[in-house]
């Protein structure tokens, strides 16, 4: 039986690991809000445009995959700051942080502090360009990247599905 479900897992995981990206071209930000809202790729470009420059891409041990090139992108912090916290009060904010997950599943974390209150918010970007090819022709279409982290590839996020935006309370 423990050799079957070993199988199974390893079937599992080859299978969704060939599956073809899927592009988004839109996203959600729903949760811990007054209201649910849908940020499309027209509605990023309203916002202001960053270079960002070159990311040289690493994986969890720092080692070198690859490097992407002439990044333009839309802070995060710029888009969730049009979204309006379920918090009775400003002092609650510190108990927020958003889950970004792509539409396989991977999901990255930031705190409230951290993208408001820490010059890491500062570099916390929707890529609207890679590569000088615009995010509607991409294959990972909408991602994003911490591009101060240490280990980039980590909070490297392809087609970014949705945002859920979460309240730590004592029952977490």
């Amino acid at each position: 039986m423990k050799k079957f479900l070993i199988f199974l897992l390893f079937a599992h995981t080859a299978i969704f690991a060939q599956e073809p990206l899927k592009q988004t071209l839109s996203f959600k930000i729903w949760g811990d809000v007054k209201k649910e809202s849908l940020i499309t790729i027209d509605s990023l470009n309203s916002y202001p445009i960053n270079g960002i420059g070159d990311i040289k891409v690493t994986n969890h041990l720092g080692e070198f995959k690859h490097e992407d090139d002439q990044l333009k992108g839309v802070l995060l912090k710029d888009i969730l700051s049009h979204t309006a916290l379920n918090a009775g009060s400003p002092k609650l904010y510190s108990r927020f942080y958003f889950v970004c997950v792509g539409n396989d599943g991977y999901a990255v974390v930031y705190s409230w502090n951290e993208l408001f209150n820490t010059e890491v918010g500062n570099h916390v970007f929707i890529i609207l360009e890679k590569n000088g090819i615009k995010v509607d022709k991409l294959p990972e279409s909408i991602q994003m990247t911490s591009a101060m982290d240490f280990k980039t590839g980590r909070r490297y996020l392809h087609n970014l599905d949705h945002i859920v935006v979460k309240m730590y309370t004592e029952k977490d």
